[in-house]
This record gives structure tokens, sequence and C-alpha cells, in this order.
């Protein structure tokens, strides 16, 4: 097949989920303590530098700053997306105390770092609502992390508003307080890959895939979900495979999807294991005409100086957030992030979904007028909240009802290209996926 631009028609880790379901029994005893023992392994408790220069500039309110308590893993397996994830909270909250603050009070963030451990997310979240005595929370970064700590706020019914955290496991309880802020959970991740190969021509489409997908509660529903829908229109499995999250060698699996030959590779990527893949795949010498990887083409200059330059053009990714996105905020958010990070950087993905959270949860502090935390929760289900993601809303249980974008890399820039009315290049996308570099 020859390389061409067309027009599309309209239209998290460390252990598996056994392990999440154990840490389970392990938040029900203990977030009703009041002493929930020691973070050995979080960073002390920090505010951001905005917020801090802020509250010492004199806070005129007799109550003083509303305290927001989060926690993120800034070391361990996940500390790429946790460090970005604290950069869009640390955005967010320079640019609320500059305007004034929430309900004329100050920001204060207090973050620990719970190391990529589901049971010091527990610990951590417990010390923050029962020690630190904070008004509101934030969520931590993956599924795996947010699936106890929603257990935590439940059981103290405060509103858990999470940046990362769409595995359909956090809903099975029926939470009243968690709400997952970005457009739609990890099954429907899928849907616009699998909507635009439907819209390609008949020498265009798949006709046969690979999967391969780390054991990840967000990043494997994704993949089963594609892989379900692609074989109902007919679209021919040759190799599907779960590898553990602790895996950093992927070329065995290359070798194998190599020797299965797919049209479409697949694959449910964190970060490190989707450069693996590709890195392997280079290595091997075999070039899918398509390539899916979720997260981790999400990293920007991250995941291209990883695979190397010129490699990510072509591979597809489902995305909740553009630089390019007109929406509200947007310029002001990027401004403010390059600010504090360096000029020119492009924030990763997870800034920008971290910064969306804040900004939820702050519509429904100015909505209700207050920080009642069965308030704030009542608000959310009631109404819809317009952020730099775009306007999101949530069903009875907190999950998002839209979504998500679908992205491409095209000659050294992203590229939104589904659906029609968000897409950033008129829905041009590069099939087949040009040779390795």
């Amino acid at each position: 097949m020859n390389h061409v631009h067309r027009r599309l028609g309209r239209r998290s880790r460390v252990v598996g989920l056994a392990a999440a379901l154990a840490v389970a029994g392990l938040v029900a005893s203990a977030c009703s303590s009041s002493d929930s023992g020691s973070a050995a392994a979080s960073a002390a408790p920090a505010a951001s530098s905005a917020a801090s220069e802020a509250a010492a500039g004199g806070d005129t309110s007799a109550e003083g700053p509303i305290r927001i308590g989060i926690s993120l893993p800034l070391t361990g397996d996940f500390s790429q997306p946790g460090s970005e994830a604290k950069k869009g909270y640390e955005a967010w909250a320079s640019i609320i105390n500059a305007n004034g603050g929430l309900l004329g009070r100050q920001v204060e963030l207090v973050i620990l770092d719970d190391a990529s451990s589901q049971e010091q997310v527990v610990t951590d979240y417990n010390n923050l609502i029962s020690q630190e005595k904070v008004d509101l929370l934030l969520g931590t970064f993956s599924s795996l992390l947010n699936f106890p700590a929603s257990t935590v706020a439940e059981n103290n019914q405060m509103v858990l508003v999470a940046p990362a955290g769409g595995s359909p496991k956090i809903f099975e309880a029926n939470p009243k307080f968690y709400f997952f802020a970005q457009q739609a959970t990890a099954p429907n991740q899928a849907n616009p890959f699998v909507n635009m190969i439907a819209a390609l021509p008949d020498d265009q489409k798949p006709k046969t895939a690979a999967y391969v997908t780390q054991d990840d509660p967000f990043a494997a529903p994704v993949i089963e979900s594609m892989q379900s829908q692609l074989e109902e229109m007919g679209v021919k499995t040759v190799y599907s495979e779960v590898y553990p999250p602790e895996t950093t060698n992927l070329q065995p699996f290359a070798s194998k999807i190599a020797a299965a030959k797919p049209d479409l590779i697949a694959q449910g990527a964190v970060f490190e294991d989707g450069v693996s893949l590709v890195k392997s795949l280079i290595q091997v010498g075999y070039n899918p005409s398509l390539l899916f990887q979720t997260s981790a083409p999400s990293n920007g200059s991250q995941f291209t100086d990883a695979i190397g330059t010129g490699n990510e053009n072509g591979i597809f990714y489902a995305v909740s957030w553009s630089e390019k996105a007109p929406t509200p905020g947007n310029e002001e958010f990027i401004a403010e992030y390059q600010k504090q990070n360096g000029e020119g950087l492009v924030p990763a993905e997870d800034a920008a979904d971290a910064y969306a959270a804040a900004e939820v949860l702050a519509a429904a502090v100015e909505g209700t007028g207050g920080l009642d935390n069965v308030a704030l929760k009542d608000w959310l289900h009631a109404n819809s909240v317009e952020t730099i993601l775009g306007q999101l809303s949530w069903d009875e249980i907190g999950r998002p009802q839209g979504d998500f974008l679908l992205a491409q890399w095209q000659d050294g820039s992203v590229e939104i290209v589904a659906p029609e009315g968000a897409s950033t290049n008129g829905g041009n996308v590069i099939v087949p996926k040009p040779a390795w570099q």
C-alpha cells in the first residue's frame, strides 16, 4: 500500500487486579482510623510553591487557606506520569490563587508520595483526612492506585476527583463520591480508533491484528474492547498476549508478533513498555500498517526521544487532551505550565488531566458555595463542567459520559484526527504507517 493522507468520514501497575482486591480489605480496616501510621515512603506534605507564596503574602480570610490533599506516585513505577500530574495540579493552584482563590480563600496543596504503592496510597489518604485535616481531595495517578484511594474517600464521604482511573473495576462498587475526570472509561477508549478503521476504504482496512497488553486495570480493558470490536468487523486475530506489569523487555513479544505478520498491532502500554515494544519491533525489522498504543505516545518528547525521533510517525493513540484545542483556559494552562517548567515545553497529557480534575473540583466548590463534600458530590452528579479537556459530565456512579479523541503522530507533531468536530487537521490520517527510521 502507498502512504496516503486520507480524510476520515463522519462519525496502571506493580501488581495485578488480584492485589487490588486484597488492598480493599486494608482500606476498609484503615479508613476509619484516626491513627493510620506514618507514611515512611511519603514525601513530607508539600504545598505548591505558588500556593505557599500566595499564603505567605497574606491571606485576608480568617478561615485561612483551603487545603487540598493529594497522593501521587512521585517515585516508583509510576513516577513519570505522577510527576507530570503534580505539575498540572501546581499550574492550576498558581492560576486559581492569582485570581483570588476559591470562595475568596487561597488554595494550598498538600502532596504526599505514595511511591506507586497501593498500600501506601491507602496510608496517604487516611493521613490526609485524619491527620492533615484537609478540606478536599484530588486523585492520584492510575486505576491501580485510585481503586484503593476511592474506597478510602467513599468510606469517609469525601469527593475524590481523579485525573486517571477509568478502569471498570473501580465502578463495580457503585461509588458515589468518586469522579473520573476524563471523557470516558477505559473500554470506550478504543472506540475512536475502531470507528476510524471502519471509515477506511477496503484496501486500507487491516485484515489481521495482533494484541499485546500490560496486565494493567486501565490498559487491558482498552485492548480487550478493541479486539472484540475488530473481530466483529471481520479482522482476524493472529496473536494475543498479556504480560506482567514488571515486564521491561518486550523483544520476545515483538519476535512472535513479527512471525504472525499482522496488519495492525495494538498495545495496552503505560510508558516504558510502549517504548520497549517500538524499539523491539525496530530491532526485529517489522513495521505494521497500523500501530495503536495506549498512554505511551501521549508523553510527547519523552516518548519520541526514547524511541528515536521520526519513529513516532504514524502511531495512533486515544487521548483526552490536545495543546491545540480551543477549549476555555487551555492557553492559560499551557502558559503557566511553561512558566513553571520551561519555555516551549508541551505539557504531557497527564499534566492536563490533573489540571482538569482540579477544574472539576473547583467548579463544584463554586457551584455549591462551600466545602460540604456531600453537597459537592450531589452537585457533580447533577451538572456538567467545562474544562481544558472539553465539557465533562458523569452518571450516578461517577463514570464520564463522553468520547475520547483519536490522535496520530504526524511528521513530528500530534494531530487530533477524530472525531470530526475536534480534529486539528481536517481528519487527515497517515495510512499505512511510514517505515521505521
